[in-house]
């Protein structure tokens, strides 16, 4: 172990993302991933601003984006915060409302990036036990902590919490901050968008990596009450004042304009999810009621290892956690229409051997 190293570096365990092999050529069904490009009008935005204009710093206000975000979700552009994907826009979210110490929350099986900002930055936590069908009790979160963090559609489940019961469990906890991770959300789940104004102690992160196809470019964003942004932008402004460059800048904003090719390709994706779920139910898989753009599904007679191994020999990639509860569990992020049936297939062949 290096010398110079931390003690902060030496006592953590490190995020692993899903592989991205260079071996060969894969179906890539492991890192939830959109099967299809991003809207033309982004293609159009980065080609016009690659070139002379790249010599100069960006925005670091992200100041057409922020006003574009606004405008798409009826809020102030002091109550839209962008970062270098979501994953950045959390993690600026611990020493922006934590201090060394404090304690929050969040489920025990979810997003495995939480533990890790929270031993990062000297944040304690503790973790609240899924229900047997893998639901959140939101009853069951201990009163005394400072914050909640709450990925909804969860990840790696895919089981969404209604908009109901997310307001009624916000106004139970107004002492609290309430983290609302909505990575996966366009896929068919309820915001909490609609709530941002009501609560100050509300904060909403979501991403253009998934339902937008932008997983590429690292783009995130936050929308709350503007002292919470204001808080965000003081980490920023202490870490990074560039964090989004220049061609991120205008690819999302055209994003975010283009309302009809968004939408076209998100009901694309639940269309193809819910035709595959139905297809691995037939052949005798358990599947989890999703609303993110994968599915998550166990096999009574064949383990989670065996089938990502068999999976990855026949050039299939999904994604195993082996953590105990769901080591049984495959998380298949969804593909093409294509993609999917050659996936069926080949779980059809493991279960159903032909003699």
């Amino acid at each position: 172990m290096n010398r110079f190293w931390s003690d902060t570096v030496r006592n953590i365990s490190p995020y692993i993302p899903g592989e991205q092999p260079k071996d060969k050529k894969y179906i890539k069904l492991n890192t939830n991933e959109n099967p299809y490009p991003p809207s033309p009008k982004v293609i159009e935005a980065i080609r016009k601003e690659t070139g002379s204009i790249l010599r100069l710093y960006p925005d670091p206000e992200a100041s057409f984006l922020k006003e574009a975000l606004s405008d798409f979700y009826r809020l102030e552009p002091n109550q839209v915060f962008a970062g270098n994907g979501s994953d950045e826009v959390l993690a600026f979210c611990f020493p922006a409302f934590f201090n060394p110490g404090d304690i929050i929350s969040f489920p025990e099986i979810t997003y495995s990036f939480y533990p890790v900002y929270a031993k990062l930055y000297g944040i304690g936590y503790e973790t609240v036990a899924l229900n047997n069908d893998f639901t959140i009790d939101l009853d069951r979160f201990p009163g005394h902590v400072k914050g909640v963090l709450l990925a909804n559609p969860n990840a790696p489940t895919g089981i969404a919490i209604g908009l109901n019961e997310i307001e009624a469990f916000i106004n139970k906890h107004h002492d609290k901050l309430i983290i609302i991770d909505e990575a996966y959300v366009d896929f068919g789940a309820e915001s909490a968008v609609p709530l941002v104004n009501d609560y100050e102690n509300l904060l909403v992160v979501q991403t253009f990596s998934k339902s937008r196809s932008l997983a590429g470019l690292r783009i995130g964003f936050a929308l709350g009450n503007k002292n919470l942004i204001e808080a965000l932008n003081r980490v920023k402004n202490s870490f990074n004042s560039y964090t989004l460059d220049r061609i991120a800048q205008k690819a999302a904003t055209a994003a975010i304009m283009d309302k009809e090719y968004f939408a076209g390709i998100c009901g694309r994706i639940v269309k193809t999810r819910e035709a595959t779920a139905k297809k691995l139910i037939s052949i005798g898989f358990n599947v989890l009621p999703s609303k993110a753009n994968f599915l998550f599904v166990s096999h009574d007679k064949l383990s989670g290892r065996e089938l990502f191994t068999r999976l990855k020999a026949d050039g299939i990639l999904v994604r195993h956690f082996d953590m105990k509860g769901i080591e049984n569990f495959l998380r298949i992020s969804i593909g093409t229409d294509e993609e999917m049936e050659i996936l069926v297939d080949r779980l059809s062949s493991y279960v159903n051997p032909v003699r």
